[in-house]
């Protein structure tokens, strides 16, 4: 890949990296395990082959856009080359956790442990989404007054847009997926787990809730989300803590308390055991401090 085929921007406060875009021709940057400290934004136009995210595997084509949040374990196996383009953007670039309202993307495109990490793009939307990056690339290639407010917006637009595909498909997909009664089943679990993840921890909660035995509950939960019920609640609190250190002042072990955990230690072991990083060590790369410091 060419130098001329980069483009970036630095933070000028302390000349990390805030914006990136770049065209791949290859497998070669994404076929080994990624946990960046930035989103990560691919659009595969052209190849195919399987995607490793946290602890599951999904089978991709072209035409695939996949979302991954900071520090989000994957790599994508091909069976050949992969070819298309790559976003990455800093919290203190964008933060979607600030503009949750705005574009609602949080928990939809990212953070959203219930579904696949990636949607399909039809050739309409393939060309808008391929449109935008090129906006972006433009953008890049100057230096006009106000041009990161201008990349911003056409993030925005990017994100929202993708954000509607994969809403839409997420509608057929679960139709498809199950019968009306496990889909019941499988809206009250996700309702369950946002309602009480903070006090809940373990998966024969979720099965005394919903008046299940834990083996049914368990099946389902493998059969539709592709992963045990145990990561899903474990994902949901460290989405959640997450949000927690990056967006607040809060001490660890205020934090860990709110979530459940009397132990501070315990829940820092059972932070980095998630995510191979402690609580402090992700506050002081992409949190609070780091914002304010």
């Amino acid at each position: 890949m060419s130098n001329q085929t980069v483009y970036t921007l630095l933070n000028q406060q302390n000349g990390n990296l805030s914006f990136k875009v770049f065209e791949f021709d290859n497998n070669s940057y994404f076929d080994h395990i990624q946990r960046n400290n930035y989103f990560t934004i691919i659009i595969v136009t052209g190849g195919e082959g399987v995607a490793k995210v946290d602890f599951c595997e999904y089978t991709f084509q072209e035409n695939s856009l996949f979302a991954f949040y900071p520090y989000q374990p994957f790599l994508l196996q091909s069976k050949g080359d992969l070819v298309g383009y790559c976003i990455q953007f800093h919290h203190d670039f964008f933060c979607i956790y600030r503009h949750h309202k705005e574009i609602a993307t949080n928990g939809i495109l990212f953070n959203n442990i219930y579904q696949q990490p990636f949607i399909s793009l039809d050739e309409n939307s393939k060309a808008t989404m391929l449109n935008f990056i090129r906006e972006i690339i433009g953008e890049l290639k100057i230096d006009a007054l106000r041009r990161d407010e201008v990349i911003v917006s056409y993030l925005k637009i990017f994100l929202v847009i993708a954000t509607r595909i994969k809403l839409e498909q997420q509608s057929v997909q679960e139709t498809e997926a199950v019968n009306a009664k496990q889909l019941l089943i499988v809206q009250n679990l996700r309702n369950a787990i946002e309602d009480n993840f903070r006090e809940k921890h373990a998966p024969s909660d979720y099965a005394d809730l919903l008046h299940l035995t834990p083996p049914v509950l368990s099946r389902i939960a493998k059969t539709h989300f592709r992963k045990p019920l145990s990561e899903l609640i474990s994902e949901r609190i460290i989405i959640e803590a997450k949000r927690e250190l990056y967006l607040t002042p809060k001490t660890i072990k205020e934090i860990a308390y709110e979530l459940g955990y009397e132990d501070e230690y315990y829940f820092s072991r059972f932070f980095k055991s998630k995510t191979d990083i402690s609580p402090q060590s992700y506050r002081e790369t992409v949190g609070f401090n780091r914002l304010t410091g």
